[in-house]
């Protein structure tokens, strides 16, 4: 290992004036190294949607009650407020765990050679997105956890999922043109899946906002409409997504489609599945905590899967990057 070269005045201004410049000019990850810092945003992104989850279904909503401070004079919680208190506070703090995730993401992706600025855009994407739900966060607080706003919560969350899952992707190919693997009867049926399963995550937030755990153990506005009705429509709507990939699945056999696609959709079905056993469950049993948890994990693996099988359509030369693209990895195995 060499030693670390002396910083002159003049390195001392570059780095200050453009820090990613000058780390780029002194680093070259790694291919593993970009994508594993691609997949700790994507895990980050689900963890920070699964403790928020944690926060509303132990009432520990507004265990901080108010933003961006924990309470009026401090940015901790005190020894007068509750363990609630340090539900709420411990998942403000993981929002710095998932910006440096995300910020070792727009590094690693910065400093790759050759530059690819499509990746590292989908960093800074992710970076915003982090940042306008952190406010987002702190209007739902402010607002005394409206079901509405903490419905633009979660969606803005599911938004970082999808753009992180993309980079994730995009870290394992190259960046000439795209070149279909189906033709656009198959790719037109895939996008149907993809608005379906946005239309279930969105009667998903509705079942949450019309629904017993509202967050906080005081008394908190619900959205007014029936919660068993609304339930029943989410279980049409995966009832959809489900027909969808399994007839998606169908036709990918009948037209002998490359075996990306085909084990993408495979995956898609299992995790739809177990979603499914879960969502039953909760629901015949009074929506217990740990199964509404577990349902917010199986979400973002659905939201994840349907990203992942839209995006196996297709394959980017591996010429590129000299990255093995997905036709080569799935040839190989399940890899992704």
């Amino acid at each position: 290992m060499g030693g670390v070269p002396k910083l002159n005045p003049a390195d001392a201004v570059a780095a200050l004036r453009n820090p990613l410049a000058f780390i780029a000019d002194r680093w070259t990850p790694q291919p593993r190294t970009v994508q594993r810092a691609a997949l700790a945003a994507l895990v980050m992104s689900v963890v920070i949607v699964v403790t928020g989850g944690v926060v509303r279904l132990t009432a520990s909503g507004l265990g901080c009650p108010t933003w961006p401070e924990c309470t009026d004079g401090s940015l901790t919680p005190t020894n007068a407020l509750s363990y609630h208190s340090a539900i709420e506070f411990g998942n403000r703090m993981l929002t710095y765990v998932l910006c440096a995730a995300v910020g070792w993401a727009i590094i690693a992706a910065r400093s790759e050679k050759p530059y690819r600025r499509s990746l590292t855009r989908l960093g800074w994407a992710q970076f915003w997105l982090v940042m306008s739900n952190a406010v987002i966060g702190g209007i739902v607080v402010l607002v005394g956890l409206n079901p509405y706003t903490v419905a633009v919560h979660f969606l803005s969350a599911t938004a970082l999922v999808a753009v992180a899952a993309v980079m994730w992707q995009r870290t394992r190919e190259g960046d000439e043109a795209p070149r279909p693997l189906v033709g656009k009867a198959v790719q037109q049926l895939v996008w149907f899946l993809v608005a379906a399963s946005l239309l279930l995550v969105v009667a998903g937030t509705a079942v949450t906002g019309a629904g017993p755990h509202a967050g906080d153990s005081s008394e908190v506005k619900r959205i007014p409409v029936d919660w068993e009705t609304v339930a029943k429509l989410h279980a049409v709507l995966a009832w959809i997504v489900v027909t969808l990939t399994f007839a998606l699945w169908f036709v990918l056999k009948a037209v002998d489609a490359p075996r990306g696609p085909l084990a993408r959709t495979r995956e898609l079905f299992l995790i739809l599945l177990g979603q499914g056993v879960i969502g039953y469950v909760q629901y015949f049993t009074h929506l217990p905590e740990l199964l509404v948890a577990l349902h917010m994990f199986g979400s973002c693996l659905v939201w994840i899967g349907v990203l992942r099988v839209l995006l196996s359509l297709r394959e980017r030369p591996e010429a590129a990057l000299g990255l093995p693209g997905p036709a080569a990895e799935v040839a190989v195995g399940t890899r992704v």
